[in-house]
């Protein structure tokens, strides 16, 4: 046991009442810096050789701290995390986009033969554009012929007339000539055989494929590119451009080797990440993806400027963060 304890009352600003033993510690201990009082306490205690006595407001002090460090402590390894984390995703960010950069034309063309007559079959001018340019982009390497089919003039804003000019521009942009582009305005037919440009009117499914194969025929088509079943964007006119060719695939009124290819569509995340889509469409596609070079993608998106009449504030942004203008993905029908 200590001898005598002199108790020292201190009282200045910034100090808790404390008692010290000038014997046991030859000093007197301030609470100034709490976890310094702790230490001391402990090492006290540890060696055996004396106590201290704390008024009932120095305890309370002496707990608070306690928890304090624990939240302290919580709050770093979450922020470590955070970093960490963090870091790892800009660095992944930026070796995909340096690979991006370098990496040339890239096609996974599975069954898809070289130097074919290809006819790309859309609903509205700017689809090719918006949608198709990869495809595109991607079978004028591959030698073949693309001409492209056009259900509509895209009038739903009485722009018939300029947006025709537009996808004649764009094309131009992409490789196909005017001449191989086919644009059908048959606003002033019968209602059940015109093609408005209206995502409340159903087309006629029976008239399209009619249509559609009387092109293919004339031009001698062996494939045919169009949307998938839930038409990218679920406008109901590409839903029934791939319902009149799948009409036509099942029935079997294709030419003998006239091969159909359609656009896949993908859950909105992906479609918004751009070229991070990239690992995905690896793994996931099964018979073709094609995917841009910068310089291609470049190329994609002057053709998108042609159409000056649709770039609203929201389409510059598609055009910036939509996979479609750099990736295709797509499936034989």
């Amino acid at each position: 046991m200590l001898g005598k304890l002199e108790r020292t009352r201190l009282w200045s600003v910034g100090k808790l009442p404390c008692y010290t033993s000038r014997k046991a510690t030859g000093q007197t201990l301030s609470l100034r810096k709490v976890p310094e009082l702790v230490r001391r306490v402990i090492k006290l205690r540890n060696a055996g050789s004396g106590s201290a006595v704390f008024p009932p407001e120095s305890r309370s002090a002496l707990a608070f701290p306690t928890a304090q460090a624990r939240c302290h402590l919580l709050s770093m390894e979450i922020l470590v995390f955070l970093c960490s984390a963090a870091a790892v995703l800009v660095w992944g960010f930026l070796w995909a986009w340096d690979a991006l950069e370098r990496m040339k034309s890239w096609e996974q063309t599975g069954q898809l033969r070289a130097g074919s007559r290809t006819l790309l079959v859309i609903a509205h001018p700017d689809d090719e554009a918006m949608f198709f340019a990869p495809t595109v982009l991607s079978l004028a390497r591959l030698r073949h012929r693309v001409s492209l089919l056009c259900f509509s003039t895209g009038n739903y804003y009485n722009q018939g007339e300029i947006r025709k000019k537009e996808l004649l521009q764009s094309c131009d942009v992409l490789g196909i000539p005017y001449s191989s582009v086919m644009i059908i305005d048959n606003s002033c037919a019968s209602p059940s055989r015109a093609f408005p440009d209206d995502p409340g009117v159903q087309w006629d499914t029976e008239h399209v494929a009619s249509d559609l194969l009387q092109h293919i025929e004339a031009n001698g088509i062996n494939l045919v590119v169009t949307f998938d079943a839930r038409g990218v964007s679920g406008h109901i006119n590409h839903i029934t451009l791939h319902a009149a060719v799948r009409t036509l695939h099942s029935e079997g009124r294709l030419p003998k080797g006239c091969s159909v290819l359609m656009l896949e569509t993908v859950n909105v995340v992906r479609k918004y990440i751009s070229f991070l889509d990239l690992p995905f469409s690896w793994l996931q596609t099964q018979n073709v993806l094609f995917v841009l070079s910068s310089k291609e993608v470049a190329q994609a998106k002057r053709a998108m400027s042609c159409h000056r009449s649709q770039l609203l504030w929201f389409r510059h942004l598609y055009v910036f963060f939509s996979r479609y203008m750099r990736i295709n993905s797509l499936h034989f029908l």
